[in-house]
């Protein structure tokens, strides 16, 4: 495009503008930047996108028609995730095909490679949109870049190179197998699954809370002098019971939003088995900009399931709501799959709860979601077919993207439109609910759970490799047994 046909703005104004503008076809701006190379004025372009199903994207390129230099970045525009996302590709020797898979990497995002002791850092390939293939390229070509001059001042060092980076270009041309991870603290990273919306047997995602230093690194850090006054004025009210009529504030903490759905539904749920008469609040620190806040916890009994812990915390320095339903009691010595036929009205509002640990199944649809997948939550069956549509849709991205054969459009299409028709009951169909850790629930539309013969139970051992996966395999209680039978013989 002719540096001409564009009008050039000022810095502020593009930023206001980019601000404001909430559409998808914002127009492209342009404004006049340093080169970083020559020192000369250059260009850059600025255009605020959607990926489709994915996140909006703020894409910019610079250009300098004095010495050539030319570089693009993808920055996302939209908010930080509330969790980060870690991605484990499987690539197999031999497998061409995987390499042309599309990656989104963003600016808090690392990228690494077990096998060969490798790691990407934030810093470099930042907010990048490639391939596999062209990010292990990319990696390649800057690790050689220096070479020449590496060989004359440190040879050892400049041989140990050239050895890692025949390595890693065997890697890149699928000579041997390797693991690709893409880890960001953010969750605004992606790899394609081409299999979408069936699971891709090559990879898995996780979710996973932010820790401290992962949260200062995003930019989130605590002021101390204001801690310290929100920690005397929270600290009078440490671990303070309130008594009030039921379902009062209970109901408020349940407005919470436990989970990700932020919705009313989700108190009247609870509520309708019993309300608490007392709320528990204690100071704790805020998960987004790490200041003191103010949490309620309550516990209440669901019947047929188990007692259950009602978190709900409060930011008043960010705005910033988060709520969790906590399972109580010790953790079960088996998993549970719970199995539902769905066959009427009736069956969509059936209350369910489902924990993060819990995978969601439709076999009509060929459709698993791993644990995590969806979070916790607690909803209804039509809640939960709902989430999944709309989680399916943010989470794989370049649905309906350019790069995309119109073969996998339609199926993307006809896939929704299935998913869509499972709420018009047009023909019975099941849901399953697996949970390692029993914490998830379907609740029973009879008054004696055992005369509902459209929901079946099923307890299982739990293999070693979930046990480790939970941090369970690890767990010593020897010493706590030890300490509790001589209390007991005493």
């Amino acid at each position: 495009m002719d540096n001409g046909d564009d009008q050039q703005m000022d810095v502020r104004s593009v930023v206001e503008a980019v601000s404001a503008d909430h559409s998808f076809g914002a127009p492209l701006y342009v404004v006049e930047s340093l080169c970083m190379r020559c020192g000369e004025n250059g260009t850059t372009r600025l255009l605020l996108t959607l990926i489709p199903n994915f996140k909006k994207v703020l894409l910019t390129a610079f250009e300098c028609p004095h010495c050539g230099e030319r570089n693009n970045e993808v920055q996302f525009a939209g908010e930080i995730q509330p969790r980060g996302c870690c991605y484990h590709l499987e690539v197999l020797a031999g497998d061409v095909k995987i390499f042309d898979r599309q990656v989104v990497k963003s600016e808090s995002a690392t990228i690494k490679i077990p096998e060969l002791d490798f790691e990407i850092p934030t810093e470099a390939q930042r907010g990048s949109l490639s391939t596999v293939e062209g990010v292990l390229s990319r990696a390649a070509d800057e690790l050689s870049a220096l070479q020449e001059e590496r060989k004359k001042v440190d040879p050892k060092t400049a041989e140990a190179i050239d050895q890692f980076l025949s390595k890693l270009r065997a890697c890149a041309k699928a000579e041997t197998s390797f693991t690709f991870i893409l880890d960001d603290p953010a969750g605004n990273s992606f790899i394609e699954n081409p299999h979408a919306p069936s699971p891709d047997p090559s990879l898995t995602i996780k979710f996973y809370e932010r820790t401290p230093e992962q949260q200062a690194t995003l930019g989130y850090s605590a002021d101390p002098s204001q801690a310290g006054q929100s920690e005397g004025s929270l600290g009078a009210r440490s671990a303070e019971t309130i008594s009030v009529p039921h379902g009062t504030i209970g109901a408020t903490a349940g407005h919470r939003a436990i989970a990700q759905s932020n919705s009313t539904d989700i108190s009247d749920n609870l509520f309708r088995y019993t309300a608490p008469e007392e709320v528990m609040t204690f100071p704790s620190t805020c998960g987004a900009c790490m200041k003191l806040c103010e949490t309620r916890m309550f516990v209440t009994k669901i019947p047929y399931f188990q007692e259950v812990i009602v978190m709900a915390s409060t930011c008043e320095e960010c705005g910033y709501r988060n709520s969790e339903l906590k399972p109580g009691g010790a953790i079960p010595k088996k998993g549970k799959k719970i199995t539902l036929s769905v066959r009427n009205i009736a069956d969509l509002s059936r209350d369910v709860i489902k924990s993060d640990t819990a995978g969601v199944t439709i076999p009509e649809l060929d459709l698993e979601l791993a644990g995590g997948t969806l979070g916790g939550m607690v909803t209804t069956v039509e809640g939960l077919v709902t989430q999944i549509r709309e989680s399916l849709a943010r989470v794989h991205g370049f649905t309906f993207g350019d790069s995309m054969s119109e073969n996998k459009k339609n199926k993307w299409r006809e896939f929704g439109s299935r998913l869509t028709k499972l709420l018009s009951l047009e023909q019975p169909w099941t849901l399953i609910l697996d949970d390692e850790l029993s914490n998830s629930f379907i609740a029973p539309i009879t008054d004696d759970i055992k005369d509902d013969h459209q929901l079946t139970f099923e307890e299982y051992e739990r293999s070693w490799e979930q046990n480790e996966e939970l941090g369970l395999n690890d767990i010593d209680t020897s010493s706590a047994d030890a300490a509790y039978e001589s209390t007991e013989t005493n």
